[in-house]
């Protein structure tokens, strides 16, 4: 290898470590597979269960604050856990009013997505485990004549909006995200 061409090797790895510890995570998840490590955010829909405590089971949402509204213990913050870490949180806090509280939740319904722009009916619509994008703009009453079939555009969660490609590739949607159509250009 020539010397010369040693900076521009070690520059174009310098590059790509630098995008790869920023590099949002991936819009494909596997198929029909519930997200994975899912993080609950206002609008999701839990069953908690304490065991031998049937006053305090029951059906519970995240508020758009990201709290959740418990019993004895008050306004609990779900945003941002698993069904898991909740469950454990609120078994924590429990422990003053219980003797040994044993705490499940698991998530009921996701929180919708939304999908806008050129389809026939833009809108919130209930997420179903794997829902790929073309079921979404289905869903929506598919494309109008403006609309551009090549690319669209998701927003996941508080990252910014990144362009896809329609290919393929089969891209899911997850609970919460924003898709948007755009109009084509001749």
């Amino acid at each position: 290898m020539s010397r010369a061409f040693r900076p521009l090797i070690a520059a174009c790895l310098c590059a790509a470590l630098a995008s790869c510890a920023t590099t949002p995570p991936p819009l494909m998840t596997a198929d029909g597979a519930k997200p994975a490590g899912y993080m609950l955010d206002s609008g999701d829909k839990l069953r908690i269960n304490v065991y031998n405590e049937d006053k305090l089971s029951g059906d519970y949402s995240v508020s758009a604050g990201g709290t959740l509204a418990f019993p004895l213990i008050g306004s609990v913050g779900a945003k941002g856990l698993t069904a898991d870490q909740l469950a454990a949180a609120l078994a924590g806090q429990l422990k003053a009013y219980v003797n040994e509280p044993r705490v499940a939740a698991e998530v009921l319904n996701y929180r919708p997505y939304y999908i806008l722009g050129e389809v026939a009916r833009p809108g919130e619509y209930p997420f179903v485990n794997g829902l790929r994008i073309e079921q979404a703009i289905a869903a929506a009453g598919g494309f109008t004549y403006r609309a551009d079939q090549k690319k669209v555009f998701v927003q996941r969660g508080e990252a910014s909006e990144r362009t896809v490609p329609l290919r393929d590739t089969p891209i899911r949607v997850m609970p919460g995200d924003t898709i948007r159509i755009g109009e084509r250009y001749f």
